[in-house]
């Protein structure tokens, strides 16, 4: 599906080089679901823009079903992320002169797509919007708000989603009803999610775990491990 060989990130700042991304080795198999936790700075948020084709690594290579996306053009880059990427972000980011019909519809226009109301009917009631098409995001919660933006992420069916901390902004009940969603589009359709989260109750809906410090990946659990609650309770305490 998706994989890193030999990824570094270096970013040039006032002429001081800061070393993000140290050499990571790093693979998602299609239908699974992993969450990427670790500290702020430790590289975890800079690896999922590389994975979403938003930057290009400094050295390296990604590979999404065997095409290399650090040999793509931007404009190449941009239509890939398009038509195989899904993106879900902290803040939300819907635009707040579009209806919840029309932010959701977005990505169709932006590839030129045509715009399937079905599926979008289809996806509000997945997200337990039904009839809130016609409001608009200040008319939302942030849980409501978050649960559309996931729909906007998956309204052109993607490869592979990309979550950069969807429940940051959340209290623990709109955070357990997000990732129960998550969860739900990944037991139910075989959705492969990536998510960078801080949190640990997060990261337990996932398949694995990776930990990163400081620019590497210093660990891994998945859940089948035999010492995959250890870990859970290690970090919990």
């Amino acid at each position: 599906m998706i994989q890193t060989i030999g990824l570094k990130k270096v970013f040039n700042t006032g002429g001081e080089k800061t070393s993000v991304l140290k050499g990571i080795d790093f693979s998602v198999q299609k239908g699974e679901f992993v969450a990427i936790m670790g500290p702020s700075g430790s590289g975890k948020s800079t690896l999922l823009q590389l994975l979403g084709g938003l930057d290009v690594p400094t050295e390296g290579a990604i590979k999404l079903d065997g095409v290399e996306l650090q040999k793509k053009t931007e404009k190449q880059r941009t239509i890939i992320r398009r038509r195989k990427i899904g993106f879900v972000f902290q803040s939300y980011q819907l635009l707040p002169t579009l209806s919840v019909y029309e932010n959701i519809a977005f990505p169709l226009h932006a590839d030129g797509r045509k715009v399937d109301s079905v599926a979008i009917h289809e996806l509000l009631n997945a997200v337990d919007l039904k009839g809130y098409d016609k409001r608009f995001p200040y008319e939302l919660s942030g849980g409501q708000q978050q649960r559309v933006a996931i729909a906007r992420a998956l309204i052109h069916q993607p490869d592979i989603l990309l979550a950069d901390e969807p429940t940051g902004n959340l209290d623990r009940e709109r955070s357990s009803d997000i990732l129960d969603l998550l969860s739900a589009f990944h037991q139910d359709r075989g959705q492969t999610i990536v998510m960078v989260t801080h949190d640990l109750f997060a990261a337990g809906y996932a398949d694995r775990i990776v930990l990163f410090k400081d620019g590497l990946i210093e660990t891994e659990v998945q859940r089948e491990d035999d010492d995959y609650a250890e870990f859970l309770s290690r970090f919990m305490a």
